[in-house]
Protein backbone atom coordinates (compact mmCIF):
# COMPACT_ATOMS: atom_id res chain seq x y z
CA UNK A 1 0.00 0.00 0.00
CA UNK A 2 1.35 3.17 -1.36
CA UNK A 3 1.71 6.09 1.38
CA UNK A 4 -0.33 9.30 0.36
CA UNK A 5 2.22 11.83 -0.35
CA UNK A 6 -0.60 14.87 0.66
CA UNK A 7 -0.29 12.65 4.33
CA UNK A 8 2.87 12.68 4.24
CA UNK A 9 3.41 16.68 3.62
CA UNK A 10 0.72 17.14 6.00
CA UNK A 11 2.34 15.34 8.63
CA UNK A 12 6.12 16.73 8.17
CA UNK A 13 4.44 20.23 8.41
CA UNK A 14 2.82 19.30 11.53
CA UNK A 15 6.33 17.75 13.02
CA UNK A 16 8.11 20.91 11.47
CA UNK A 17 5.51 23.16 13.76
CA UNK A 18 6.20 21.31 16.93
CA UNK A 19 9.44 20.99 16.81
CA UNK A 20 9.88 24.53 15.36
CA UNK A 21 11.18 26.16 18.37
CA UNK A 22 13.42 23.24 19.93
CA UNK A 23 17.34 25.01 18.56
CA UNK A 24 15.77 28.22 20.14
CA UNK A 25 19.14 27.63 22.75
CA UNK A 26 22.06 27.63 20.49
CA UNK A 27 20.49 29.70 17.54
CA UNK A 28 19.83 33.14 17.90
CA UNK A 29 16.84 33.72 14.79
CA UNK A 30 14.99 30.72 15.96
CA UNK A 31 15.02 32.40 19.42
CA UNK A 32 14.15 36.23 18.22
CA UNK A 33 11.53 34.47 16.20
CA UNK A 34 9.61 32.93 18.70
CA UNK A 35 10.24 36.17 21.24
CA UNK A 36 12.23 33.78 23.40
CA UNK A 37 14.91 35.50 25.71
CA UNK A 38 18.27 34.77 25.98
CA UNK A 39 19.58 37.49 27.76
CA UNK A 40 17.93 39.86 30.13
CA UNK A 41 15.02 42.29 29.53
CA UNK A 42 16.68 45.25 30.23
CA UNK A 43 19.96 44.43 28.72
CA UNK A 44 21.46 45.39 31.94
CA UNK A 45 23.20 43.28 34.44
CA UNK A 46 24.27 39.78 35.00
CA UNK A 47 22.05 36.89 35.84
CA UNK A 48 24.17 33.64 36.93
CA UNK A 49 21.39 30.58 36.61
CA UNK A 50 22.08 26.78 38.26
CA UNK A 51 19.79 24.41 36.62
CA UNK A 52 18.77 20.67 37.93
CA UNK A 53 19.08 20.83 41.48
CA UNK A 54 18.53 20.81 45.03
CA UNK A 55 21.73 18.65 45.32
CA UNK A 56 22.80 17.54 48.99
CA UNK A 57 26.41 18.54 47.98
CA UNK A 58 26.79 20.49 45.21
CA UNK A 59 23.47 23.18 46.34
CA UNK A 60 25.46 23.90 49.37
CA UNK A 61 29.30 24.33 47.91
CA UNK A 62 27.14 26.97 45.35
CA UNK A 63 25.62 28.80 47.88
CA UNK A 64 28.76 29.03 49.97
CA UNK A 65 30.63 30.43 46.93
CA UNK A 66 28.05 32.89 46.19
CA UNK A 67 27.68 34.05 49.52
CA UNK A 68 31.51 34.74 49.94
CA UNK A 69 30.87 37.00 46.68
CA UNK A 70 27.71 38.74 47.97
CA UNK A 71 26.14 37.72 44.64
CA UNK A 72 22.33 36.40 43.75
CA UNK A 73 21.70 33.95 41.65
CA UNK A 74 18.85 32.02 40.02
CA UNK A 75 18.26 28.45 40.92
CA UNK A 76 16.29 26.42 38.13
CA UNK A 77 14.87 23.18 40.36
CA UNK A 78 13.44 19.67 39.10
CA UNK A 79 10.68 19.12 41.26
CA UNK A 80 11.41 15.40 42.06
CA UNK A 81 14.28 16.60 43.74
CA UNK A 82 12.90 19.06 45.49
CA UNK A 83 10.67 16.49 47.41
CA UNK A 84 13.80 14.93 48.54
CA UNK A 85 15.32 18.16 49.91
CA UNK A 86 12.66 20.74 50.55
CA UNK A 87 14.47 21.93 53.32
CA UNK A 88 17.86 22.89 51.16
CA UNK A 89 15.65 24.74 48.17
CA UNK A 90 14.06 26.58 51.94
CA UNK A 91 17.47 27.57 52.22
CA UNK A 92 18.25 29.06 48.69
CA UNK A 93 15.28 30.94 48.92
CA UNK A 94 16.18 32.21 52.62
CA UNK A 95 19.70 33.36 51.14
CA UNK A 96 17.56 35.85 48.72
CA UNK A 97 18.22 33.69 45.50
CA UNK A 98 15.49 33.44 42.50
CA UNK A 99 13.99 30.20 42.28
CA UNK A 100 12.54 28.94 38.80
CA UNK A 101 10.92 25.47 37.67
CA UNK A 102 12.90 23.42 35.56
CA UNK A 103 10.04 20.94 35.11
CA UNK A 104 9.04 17.84 37.69
CA UNK A 105 11.13 15.53 35.87
CA UNK A 106 13.87 16.07 33.79
CA UNK A 107 12.23 14.95 30.43
CA UNK A 108 12.33 16.65 26.67
CA UNK A 109 9.08 18.37 26.17
CA UNK A 110 8.92 17.54 22.70
CA UNK A 111 8.29 14.18 24.18
CA UNK A 112 5.66 14.60 25.86
CA UNK A 113 1.95 15.90 24.71
CA UNK A 114 0.25 19.13 25.79
CA UNK A 115 -1.23 17.35 28.96
CA UNK A 116 1.59 15.66 29.73
CA UNK A 117 3.26 19.21 29.80
CA UNK A 118 0.44 20.91 31.96
CA UNK A 119 0.53 18.26 34.55
CA UNK A 120 4.32 18.10 34.58
CA UNK A 121 4.19 22.27 35.17
CA UNK A 122 1.38 21.75 38.22
CA UNK A 123 3.12 18.64 39.95
CA UNK A 124 6.54 20.99 40.11
CA UNK A 125 5.29 24.29 40.52
CA UNK A 126 3.38 22.83 43.95
CA UNK A 127 6.47 20.99 45.25
CA UNK A 128 8.66 24.44 44.54
CA UNK A 129 6.21 26.86 45.94
CA UNK A 130 5.38 24.67 49.06
CA UNK A 131 9.16 24.35 49.57
CA UNK A 132 9.87 28.49 49.03
CA UNK A 133 6.51 29.63 50.10
CA UNK A 134 6.89 32.31 47.46
CA UNK A 135 5.16 31.97 43.67
CA UNK A 136 7.85 30.75 41.02
CA UNK A 137 7.81 33.41 38.20
CA UNK A 138 10.76 31.64 35.72
CA UNK A 139 10.87 28.84 33.78
CA UNK A 140 13.73 26.78 31.90
CA UNK A 141 12.69 23.71 29.95
CA UNK A 142 15.02 20.71 30.16
CA UNK A 143 17.59 20.40 27.85
CA UNK A 144 16.54 24.42 27.03
CA UNK A 145 14.37 22.57 23.94
CA UNK A 146 10.67 23.36 23.79
CA UNK A 147 7.70 22.13 21.54
CA UNK A 148 5.63 24.61 20.13
CA UNK A 149 2.86 23.29 22.27
CA UNK A 150 4.94 23.46 25.39
CA UNK A 151 5.81 26.68 25.06
CA UNK A 152 2.44 28.04 24.44
CA UNK A 153 1.63 26.20 27.81
CA UNK A 154 4.42 27.85 29.97
CA UNK A 155 3.90 31.23 28.92
CA UNK A 156 0.59 30.87 30.84
CA UNK A 157 1.84 31.48 33.89
CA UNK A 158 5.61 31.70 33.45
CA UNK A 159 8.26 33.36 32.30
CA UNK A 160 10.43 31.21 29.62
CA UNK A 161 14.39 31.89 30.16
CA UNK A 162 17.27 30.12 28.39
CA UNK A 163 20.75 31.39 28.58
CA UNK A 164 23.61 33.76 26.33
CA UNK A 165 26.69 32.41 27.70
CA UNK A 166 27.33 28.55 29.64
CA UNK A 167 30.35 26.38 30.75
CA UNK A 168 29.07 23.06 29.54
CA UNK A 169 29.68 21.66 32.92
CA UNK A 170 27.57 18.78 32.03
CA UNK A 171 30.43 17.20 29.85
CA UNK A 172 32.47 14.61 30.95
CA UNK A 173 35.40 15.89 29.72
CA UNK A 174 34.97 19.30 31.39
CA UNK A 175 37.13 20.59 33.50
CA UNK A 176 37.20 23.83 36.00
CA UNK A 177 39.67 26.22 33.60
CA UNK A 178 37.04 25.13 30.29
CA UNK A 179 34.01 25.35 31.96
CA UNK A 180 34.95 29.43 33.39
CA UNK A 181 36.66 30.10 30.03
CA UNK A 182 33.48 29.25 28.37
CA UNK A 183 31.08 30.80 31.20
CA UNK A 184 33.08 34.42 30.90
CA UNK A 185 34.06 34.50 27.49
CA UNK A 186 32.83 38.05 26.14
CA UNK A 187 30.77 38.51 29.10
CA UNK A 188 28.88 41.31 29.47
CA UNK A 189 25.73 43.64 30.29
CA UNK A 190 22.60 41.22 30.28
CA UNK A 191 24.20 37.92 29.76
CA UNK A 192 22.45 34.94 30.89
CA UNK A 193 25.29 32.40 32.13
CA UNK A 194 24.18 28.81 32.69
CA UNK A 195 25.11 26.04 35.46
CA UNK A 196 24.54 23.19 37.01
CA UNK A 197 24.74 22.48 40.57
CA UNK A 198 23.82 18.99 40.75
CA UNK A 199 24.97 15.85 38.97
CA UNK A 200 21.82 13.82 38.51
CA UNK A 201 21.13 14.10 35.06
CA UNK A 202 25.27 14.82 33.63
CA UNK A 203 28.57 13.32 34.13
CA UNK A 204 28.78 11.70 37.35
CA UNK A 205 30.51 14.19 39.74
CA UNK A 206 30.48 17.53 37.31
CA UNK A 207 29.19 19.36 39.48
CA UNK A 208 32.22 19.62 41.49
CA UNK A 209 34.09 21.12 38.69
CA UNK A 210 31.33 23.68 38.37
CA UNK A 211 32.18 24.49 41.98
CA UNK A 212 35.88 24.96 41.52
CA UNK A 213 35.17 27.06 38.19
CA UNK A 214 32.89 29.69 40.00
CA UNK A 215 34.67 31.93 41.79
CA UNK A 216 36.56 32.53 38.14
CA UNK A 217 33.21 33.26 36.97
CA UNK A 218 32.27 35.56 39.99
CA UNK A 219 35.43 37.06 39.26
CA UNK A 220 34.42 37.36 35.48
CA UNK A 221 31.47 38.68 36.28
CA UNK A 222 32.28 41.15 38.61
CA UNK A 223 34.71 42.63 36.91
CA UNK A 224 32.69 43.99 34.34
CA UNK A 225 31.28 46.45 36.81
CA UNK A 226 27.62 44.95 36.19
CA UNK A 227 25.19 44.09 39.09
CA UNK A 228 24.61 39.86 39.01
CA UNK A 229 21.12 40.23 39.44
CA UNK A 230 18.15 37.61 39.29
CA UNK A 231 15.51 37.95 36.24
CA UNK A 232 13.07 39.55 38.11
CA UNK A 233 15.15 42.37 39.17
CA UNK A 234 15.96 42.91 35.52
CA UNK A 235 12.28 43.11 34.31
Amino acid sequence: MRADPVALVVGAGALAGWLAPAAAAVAPPVAALFHLPLRLPTGRGIALTFDDGPHPEGTPAVLEALDRAGASATFFLVGEQVERRAALVAEIAAAGHEVGVHGYRHTLLVRRRPGAVRDDLSRATAVIEDATGRPALSYRPPYGVFSLAALRIVRERFSPLLWSRWGRDWERQATPASIAALAARDLGPGDVVLLHDADYYSAEGSWRRTVEALPAVLDAALATGEPLVTPSEST
